[in-house]
């Protein structure tokens, strides 16, 4: 699992997801709630860590773990993974 994020990755998660754009769960990784692939949401945000908060349409706010879950824009299908996304 990956905890730290340069600047510049920070920044260009931020232009990739903003406030109000719609994702699509891939994967995530949580004991306490089922959250299963497919799952939609909007973005409320983007830590300092990278993580990115979502209001999901189950109710849940769990963000999106920098490096350790999956999710990927809803009306583009561009993953994200904490990684750096193929092509750039």
């Amino acid at each position: 699992m990956r905890l730290d994020i340069r600047k510049e990755e920070l920044e260009a998660l931020r232009a990739e997801y903003p406030r109000g754009c719609r994702v699509e769960l891939v994967r995530m990784d949580d004991p306490y709630r089922e959250m299963p692939p497919g799952l939609k949401g909007v973005v409320t945000g983007v830590d300092d860590s990278g993580s990115i908060h979502v209001d999901w349409e189950n109710g849940s706010t769990l963000a999106v773990v920098f490096g350790e879950d999956h999710v990927m824009k809803a009306e583009e299908g561009a993953a994200w993974n904490g990684q750096k996304r193929r092509g750039r």
